[in-house]
């Protein structure tokens, strides 16, 4: 049986590692930092990727190459590798390709530790980004590109904003201009989206959330599709002339389309910046992926049932999530995630931001943290939390309405949330 015809279900469980005879059937954790050789010229060799192997953790170790090629079986990619945290998959995935005096193109609707990440930390080393709402459309995408631009970024099911993002669509005007579409498909997860097939190039994770699923490792990882051509592009000499940095290595000659991306980012990226995910947090991680396909189907009904409460209820405003009928993005999610799209659920509270508040301060279940997408239902207020050195008018300028909770999921019985919620949402009558 050929393993990329197994289903998702088995890839979650069994991906990426077959035990033979005798040998351990989890995944061993390999706690070393250096692996031991019986000769200087076989070391060599690693070091001139002329062998495959191990000789620094800070590059790679075999526990977290294991789970990295079971999350690039569930994505249908041709290579992977994990990260210390999804910020450094983000920047590694963009940094690859992107130098000083180049430009991207991003959707608006990100992640904000990612939204800052481009606009003012990778500003500094003089890449530029233009900002475009993910709605755009392909004329608008046009126009935000430019001769230097290397590539084009967008997440599937942005956080918090839970809007859905048109793949297909960024993808042909990024490839229309010879470059990458980058998804970070963290909240939808192979599970429920795998944006390979739909014209994605690669694919990051903040392995943190659903994947891992317990809140017990921080972590990320990147994915190379293997589909898209670094050197008919033109675009990209830093994957098709040689790395003088690392023995004059033509990644795209020794590697082709399915390997170089990925064996830039782990001999040079990671050798540099050493934003390594440990054996320790790769183990748990893969013990997350083999539960994520159940979870992802709880959520996804918990979500749902608590979006379609929340709608009916007197003391809420608004609800978005993208699989109630009515919503925004319903059509796309309907296209793109049919089987569910996550967890998270925004809402907001009639009263605004002191009704909020009452209403936290009176959740049981929900635990207040900055967490999101957690086996354990988890709840924010970002006007009392990671916003609240703004006022109310600071807040509708960010985007961030003041009386906006986020509210993820967990895997508990929905029928408990929703009695929690009722009671949280009458305290504030």
């Amino acid at each position: 049986m050929e393993k990329k015809n197994l289903s998702i279900e088995t890839k979650c469980v069994q991906g990426g590692y077959s035990p033979a005879s005798g040998e351990p059937r989890q995944i061993p954790i390999i706690q070393s930092t250096t692996f031991k050789y019986a000769t200087s010229e076989d070391m060599g060799k690693l070091f001139d990727l002329e062998a495959s192997g191990y000789f620094y953790s800070r590059l790679q170790n075999p526990t977290c190459d294991t789970v990295a090629a079971r999350i690039c079986e569930l994505e249908g990619g041709s290579a992977a590798m994990l990260t210390s945290s999804g910020q450094a998959a983000n920047f590694f995935a963009v940094f690859n390709i992107a130098s000083a005096g180049d430009h991207v193109v991003a959707s608006s609707a990100i992640y904000g530790g990612t939204y800052n990440l481009f606009s003012v930390t990778m500003k500094r080393m003089n890449i530029d980004f233009t900002f475009v709402s993910p709605d755009a459309t392909e004329e608008e995408l046009e126009a935000a590109m430019r001769p230097n631009t290397k590539a084009v970024f967008g997440e599937t099911i942005a956080n918090p904003a839970l809007s859905v993002l048109d793949i297909e669509r960024f993808a042909k005007v990024a490839h229309a201009h010879g470059v990458p579409l980058i998804i970070d498909n963290t909240f939808a997860t192979p599970v429920n989206c795998r944006p390979f097939e739909w014209g994605a190039d690669i694919v990051t994770h903040s392995t943190t959330k659903y994947m891992d699923g317990h809140g017990s490792a921080v972590g990320g990882c990147i994915v190379d599709s293997g589909k898209f051509d670094w050197a008919a592009s033109g675009k990209f000499d830093c994957l098709c002339t040689p790395d003088e940095s690392y023995h004059g290595v033509n990644y795209y000659e020794r590697f082709g389309m399915a390997g170089a991306y990925i064996t830039k980012a782990t001999a040079q990226l990671m050798r540099d910046f050493g934003c390594t995910q440990s054996p320790q947090s790769a183990f748990l991680l893969g013990l997350g992926l083999e539960s994520l396909h159940v979870r992802m189907q709880r959520h996804c009904e918990n979500g749902l049932a608590v979006a379609k409460f929340l709608k009916s209820h007197p003391n809420v405003t608004w609800v978005k999530y993208p699989n109630l009928e009515g919503d925004k993005y319903y059509d796309l999610a309907m296209k793109y995630l049919p089987g569910g799209s996550c967890g998270v659920v925004s809402f907001g509270v009639k009263g605004g931001r002191a009704a909020a508040e009452k209403f936290m301060k009176n959740m049981k279940l929900g635990a207040i943290e900055t967490h999101v997408a957690d086996a354990r239902t988890c709840c924010l207020h970002p006007a009392s939390a990671t916003h609240r050195q703004m006022n109310d008018e600071e807040l509708l300028a960010a985007g961030v309405s003041p009386d906006l909770i986020r509210y993820s999921c967990g895997i508990e019985g929905a029928d408990d949330l929703i009695a929690d919620l009722k009671q949280a949402l009458e305290s504030i009558d």
